[in-house]
């Protein structure tokens, strides 16, 4: 029987293809002040630019593509039961062929209403773009499918109970400062292997028994491999 690898992603994975992250220089985010497009009060505020600042990044990832990191992740489920528990709102892990995939902050790819059933229905976007004239079911405008800032994470529990059977847990591309989030990998077992892989590890505030490859997601997933099937 196959084991339980999880690995636990975050903006370093997809950076590697492209897309800016949170803290870039130059990206779209330097661009707007978090508090006009990445929070529900932006949304009630002015939700055309809430909607263009995404439909933006939306656009980015549709012309992004995995790289060498999601690939070797998904190449991995031949050997064990992988779940991917991504912070990241891309589908890059989808897209490399990776099957289990838990997105904690939500998918871009995706929408919702911005009604009071927002968690009901998701809506598979085509292409890039939404508009105001794009409506749910329930009348209400579409939103993207993205937890923003202030508002709960509905997929914690479910990842929490996922990490708590782990026998690999692999934390990658995360700097761990983003919480709730970053508590998740407190609740591995305490027979679960955890490695951690990020140019920075030393910096990282994690448990003393998480092993630290010190190098970027595709080069640190190659080290992996290399440990844990040798």
């Amino acid at each position: 029987m196959k084991k339980k690898l999880i690995i636990f992603s975050g903006a370093g994975i997809s950076a590697e293809s492209g897309i800016s992250t949170f803290r870039d220089s130059g990206g779209l985010w330097e661009q707007f002040n978090i508090e006009d497009v990445a929070t529900p009060e932006a949304w009630k505020k002015n939700p055309n630019l809430v909607s263009d600042f995404y439909n933006q990044r939306r656009k980015q990832v549709i012309e992004a593509s995995p790289n060498l990191a999601h690939q070797l992740i998904a190449s991995m489920e031949k050997d064990f039961l992988v779940q991917v528990i991504t912070q990241n709102i891309d589908d890059l892990h989808e897209r490399a062929g990776s099957k289990n995939v838990l997105h904690l902050h939500g998918n871009i790819r995706l929408a919702k209403s911005s009604g009071p059933k927002q968690e009901e229905k998701l809506y598979p976007i085509d292409g890039w773009e939404l508009t105001v004239n794009d409506k749910c079911t329930d009348g209400y405008r579409l939103r993207p499918h993205v937890v923003w800032f202030g508002e709960q994470v509905p997929a914690l529990n479910d990842a929490a109970k996922i990490i708590q059977e782990a026998y690999l847990l692999v934390v990658i591309g995360t700097s761990l400062q983003v919480y709730p989030a970053a508590g998740l990998v407190h609740l591995a077992p305490d027979n679960c292997k955890c490695y951690v892989i990020d140019p920075n590890a030393d910096d990282f505030e994690i448990p003393s028994n998480f092993v630290k490859i010190k190098a970027n997601a595709s080069d640190g997933m190659r080290e992996l491999i290399k440990r844990i099937l040798d």
